[in-house]
């Protein structure tokens, strides 16, 4: 099995940054692609930013020259930098795993940003 733990969300004002993290445990292949996928109230699940574990990276087009997805293969964890927030940043993040075929999501953690 695996596990995916989040942290770093909160409150922050417009135009703030925050730093989310998330660590993931158990079975963990060395070929997989790891991400971020964000759900706003009353909307669905969509994707931020993912980055696979031989570096390539993709986001969404909301969230280009803002964002930045890193991660660390030693570590099995994967970052998300978010600058230059907006009102409609906020959302629930929730930490992908996909391996084998297979997608493992975290629990999740709210980001708010207040205008």
């Amino acid at each position: 099995q695996v596990q995916l733990v989040e942290s770093g969300g909160g409150l922050v004002q417009a135009g703030g940054s925050l730093r989310l993290s998330c660590a993931a445990s158990g079975s963990i292949f060395s070929i997989n692609t790891m991400g971020w996928y964000r759900q706003a109230p009353g909307k669905q699940r969509e994707l931020v930013a993912v980055i696979t574990s031989g570096g390539s990276t993709n986001y969404a087009d909301s969230v280009k020259d803002r964002f930045t997805i890193a991660r660390d293969n030693a570590k099995n964890t994967v970052y998300l930098q978010m600058n230059s927030l907006k009102p409609e940043d906020t959302a629930v993040y929730y930490c992908n795993i996909f391996q084998r075929f297979t997608n493992y999501w975290g629990r999740g953690t709210q980001v708010t940003v207040s205008s």
